[in-house]
């Protein structure tokens, strides 16, 4: 256990998913609010707020259809209502903030 509390896994949050291989356009709108953009590298990457940790969760269960790999899991940052003005914005992964 972390020793977080509660709160913490119910704030909103900017996340980056980053996928191997290109998601096919037929997918784009089960990611419905999400940014998709697909990388010379040969990835995909999902960008955009997600309310909360189920929310969260239930996007990662959409990942797992797609049949694509999963690479990365990253917070961008709070979302922007929750953001102090003047706080500086560092991304990190999710699991460690």
């Amino acid at each position: 256990m972390s020793g977080r509390s509660d709160t913490d896994r119910h704030e909103p949050g900017r996340y980056e998913i980053r996928l191997s291989g290109h998601l096919n356009a037929r997918w784009v709108a089960w990611f419905d609010g999400l940014s998709l953009s697909r990388e010379s590298d040969g990835t995909t990457i999902l960008r955009g707020p997600i309310p909360d940790q189920a929310a969260l969760h239930g996007l990662l269960q959409r990942v797992r259809d797609t049949g694509l790999s999963l690479v990365s899991v990253f917070r961008i940052d709070r979302a922007p209502a929750e953001t102090p003005a003047g706080e500086p914005h560092e991304p990190g992964p999710a699991s460690g903030q």
